[in-house]
């Protein structure tokens, strides 16, 4: 039988579907402004929110019913742009944000809106203990104080509106008491001397809460000078003073008696008088009044390194103060002259411990429980460069009335 062979169709050599070579063009950039276009009621406080997508800001331009500029400076996440002084009340401003994305296509937003009237709202008294050009020491950290005292829910927002700089770059957080009498901004180890530091509490008609607002915008630039520590010890009746991590004076003192004793823990030198008076009328373990010189305040409660020569028989062996640490006339001439607010103190071996909050007391603790008093997330690599606990000579990073807090002029 014979089979007939069909025809084989062969497609080797035709021609298939055309491939696409021409890549996808990059997204165009968007951008989503805030407060929404033709908000009204915002409070004086408001900066301008930015959120961006396919791009970064390239420009924001803020300006007022009267079209002057507005001057703004933007936040370090690139979330939003913070005006140089709080909104005027009653007063209309526009902003117009231009994103620029990776093709170089641009994407503008504009937003008009309204602020709101005068609050008549209570405000909410603020402290900065940190004033401008003065030089401190390494341990000063930056304090506010708040009265009526700050609640939990409202800490995040208020956190938000204090901005610290450091030059040279010395990044670190906030920290709240537990009552919410007073924050405090410090770095994992001690400045560096010769740093420059700027503070902004940008909290003027900032609402707090649902019954409060901010009172007032507070801002100060300082320098940190040479690195100055106190360390006294219980147990040898001795104030050992280090500068630059080396011993360079030892000095007697006389702490708190049994009944009235010295709080141990890591101090800082708060303010320093020449001439100051003493008045613990009404206080318990009180009922005194007298004149001291060259008080150094340590704690809002009242405890001062001070001049006592009628204790001087006594400094170098017995405790007989109400508290303060006591020391010769001579002893504290000399360290009214040699010491920086914002030096630290280290008191050791005394029968109670220094209580968070009463002083500046970012340093009574490690870095890990300071930062866990950050209403806000803290970058996981803020670390110290040196060890949690460190001799108190050791030089870190390598190298007026008080509305909130008690405050006391008990001394003794």
């Amino acid at each position: 039988m014979t089979v007939a062979a069909a025809p084989l169709a062969v497609g080797a050599c035709t021609a298939g579907p055309k491939s696409v070579t021409k890549r996808a063009e990059a997204a165009p950039p968007s951008v989503a402004v805030t407060p929404a276009d033709r908000t009204r009621d915002v409070p004086i406080s408001a900066e301008v929110g930015t959120k961006v997508s396919n791009g970064k800001v390239t420009a924001v331009k803020l300006t007022d019913d009267k079209g002057n500029a507005v001057p703004a400076q933007p936040r370090e996440d690139g979330s939003g742009w913070v005006p140089d002084r709080p909104l005027a009340n009653s007063r209309t401003y526009t902003a117009e944000v231009t994103a620029t994305g990776d093709s170089g296509r641009t994407a503008t937003q504009k937003t008009t809106f309204t602020t709101m009237a005068k609050s008549t709202k209570p405000a909410v008294t603020s402290e900065l203990y940190f004033r401008p050009n003065q030089t401190y020491g390494t341990a000063m950290p930056v304090v506010l104080g708040f009265d009526p005292p700050i609640p939990k829910e409202a800490r995040a927002d208020v956190q938000r509106r204090l901005f610290v700089k450091t030059d040279p770059p010395q990044p670190g957080t906030w920290s709240w008491v537990a009552d919410g009498k007073q924050a405090e901004y410090r770095a994992p180890d001690r400045w560096k001397p010769g740093t420059k530091i700027s503070v902004r509490s940008a909290l003027q008609g900032l609402p707090i809460g649902k019954e409060a607002i901010g009172d007032s915008d507070r801002v100060a630039s300082a320098k940190v000078g040479r690195q100055v520590t106190l360390d006294i010890d219980n147990e040898t009746k001795q104030m050992t003073v280090y500068q630059d991590g080396k011993v360079l004076k030892k000095i007697p003192v006389s702490l708190g008696k049994p009944s009235t004793p010295t709080s141990s823990g890591n101090m800082v030198i708060m303010e320093k008088h020449e001439h100051t008076t003493f008045d613990t009328r009404g206080e318990p373990n009180g009922g005194y009044v007298v004149d001291v010189d060259d008080a150094q305040r340590l704690t809002w409660g009242g405890e001062f390194i001070h001049s006592a020569p009628w204790s001087e028989g006594d400094q170098g062996s017995t405790n007989v103060s109400h508290g303060c640490t006591n020391v010769s006339a001579t002893a504290a001439d000399w360290l009214m002259g040699f010491t920086q607010v914002g030096d630290l103190v280290t008191v050791k071996g005394t029968e109670v411990k220094l209580d968070q909050g009463n002083g500046f007391t970012a340093w009574n603790v490690g870095w890990d429980e300071f930062a866990k008093g950050s209403a806000l997330p803290v970058p996981a690599g803020l670390k110290p460069t040196q060890s949690a606990t460190p001799h108190p000579g050791a030089v870190a990073g390598g190298s007026s009335p008080a509305p909130a807090p008690s405050r006391s002029n008990s001394g003794g």
